[in-house]
């Protein structure tokens, strides 16, 4: 039983929110791949990257611990040593460029396996046979590939360290990476369950053999590593996770500057080159949304007295309900709402929906009435200058709410302006516009041509 399966039997068993079964299922993953393969940091790391879309304490600490948990649980039983024990040289200067080289052939790599498996799956939907047939059609070419290749069948642990000890010919390597990607694509694009990581280590370790016979500097043990991580993060869109497994499995203090280089030149290059990872672009043919990058909320980066509106035109609690619709809410005046207030201190906010149902409920006695009586202090919403425009934001949304009195503190509900869900915008748009303009480089658009990329009813 797959870790997954067991964090989904046990949200199962208990009653869970959504959020809840997500981190449950994530738990089981990241314990299952700490158990495998004895890299417990590597495995929070892609739940975190990968998986969870959130960096959050309820979400974080429970994977963390089945992860600490299923790392204990495996020194005890297999021991604390590496999967793959491996020691190279420190990298000298030669290696830099050695690096970039790998990186950037390891990129193309995970650019061309996830293009060539989407492809392969757009053409398995465009077959005149019913979708049962799929995975046949597709064990088949498999079954040609192991027969060309018997290596290249299974989960291929054992033919991971042979590429990354440099037991395997160079003429033997280059048929594996073949043969491997070619079965390896049409299986998952012909719709049969098959795993992702093992997969991927073997062709990256496969592709860094290829290389470990060119590359100038250090010696040729420390490509297939290299070639194996960069690969793998590239892929995935998840570097640190690629860096921080590969020493996990090996415990090659010296690669982690060559790894970090290499890893984050092919995470660029498939940045560039692809939408989305190979792990997110299912999900999104089937119309979700998926986030590809991390970063703040713009309205949890700003308070809401720095976008208020200080000076504010109040109603007075003193006045009669009669007299405020007149004043206030007549044919020509177009706000929607007013604080109401006395001696400066807020009571409420008036609206003409909410004064014109008081008024009808007993038109001839509460016409008279003074309009502090419409409110129940009690239920009062408002927003202190200190609070960050999300959490206000909320409070107009679970509230029904258009806009909000700032008072100074709530103790002295003292008026010291109002901020409205137009305010709310405005972090949203400088956002907007610090990104435009620092991403236009990418684009080099003549001035002439610079009003085709402005927003047209939504975000690029």
């Amino acid at each position: 039983m797959t870790g997954g399966a067991l964090g989904s039997l046990i949200a199962q068993c208990f009653k869970v929110t959504a959020a809840e079964r997500k981190t449950l299922l994530v738990a089981g993953a990241a314990a299952g791949m700490t158990a495998v393969f004895g890299t417990p940091l590597a495995a929070v790391l892609l739940a975190v990257e990968l998986l969870l879309f959130e960096w959050r304490p309820r979400s974080f600490l429970p994977v963390a611990v089945a992860c600490a948990v299923a790392g204990f649980a495996r020194a005890a039983f297999f021991g604390t040593g590496p999967l793959f024990p491996l020691e190279t040289a420190a990298p000298d200067g030669w290696s830099l460029f050695s690096c970039l080289i790998a990186g950037l052939l390891s990129g193309a790599l995970a650019s061309g396996l996830s293009a060539s498996l989407y492809k392969t799956e757009d053409l398995f939907g465009k077959l005149p046979v019913h979708w049962m047939w799929w995975p046949a059609l597709g064990a088949i070419v498999v079954g040609i590939g192991g027969w060309l290749e018997p290596r290249a069948l299974g989960v291929g642990y054992d033919v991971i360290g042979d590429l990354l000890h440099q037991h395997i010919a160079l003429q033997i390597a280059i048929v594996l990476l073949a043969v491997k990607a070619v079965m390896w694509v049409v299986a998952l694009g012909s719709g049969t369950s098959g795993g992702v990581l093992a997969p991927l280590l073997m062709l990256g370790a496969g592709l860094g053999t290829v290389l470990s016979h060119w590359p100038p500097g250090n010696q040729p043990a420390l490509w297939p590593l290299v070639c194996m991580a960069a690969t793998l993060g590239a892929t995935l869109g998840a570097p640190l996770t690629a860096i921080v497994f590969a020493f996990g499995l090996t415990h090659d203090a010296n690669a982690l500057l060559p790894l970090l280089t290499a890893t984050l030149v092919a995470h660029g290059f498939a940045t560039v080159t692809m939408r989305r990872s190979i792990m997110t672009e299912k999900i999104a043919r089937r119309g979700y949304h998926i986030y590809r990058e991390y970063g703040v909320d713009p309205l949890e980066r700003h308070h809401v007295d720095e976008v208020m509106t200080a000076s504010v035109d109040s109603i007075d609690a003193g006045m009669t309900v009669g007299a405020v619709l007149d004043k206030f809410f007549g044919a020509k005046q177009t706000r929607r709402a007013y604080p109401v207030v006395r001696d400066s201190v807020v009571v409420g906010v008036a609206d003409r929906a909410l004064l014109e149902q008081f008024r009808d409920a007993n038109p001839e006695l509460r016409i008279a009435m003074s309009v502090a009586n419409v409110f129940d202090q009690r239920s009062l919403a408002f927003a202190l200058p200190s609070e960050t425009c999300r959490l206000v934001a909320t409070r107009l949304a679970v509230h029904g709410l258009e806009r909000l009195p700032v008072v100074a503190d709530a103790r002295s509900m003292r008026l010291v302006g109002i901020v409205s869900r137009s305010d709310l915008v405005k972090p949203s748009l400088n956002y907007f516009e610090e990104e435009h303009k620092k991403e236009r480089f990418r684009r080099l658009t003549p001035a002439r041509t610079k009003r085709r990329f402005a927003p047209v009813g939504k975000a690029g």
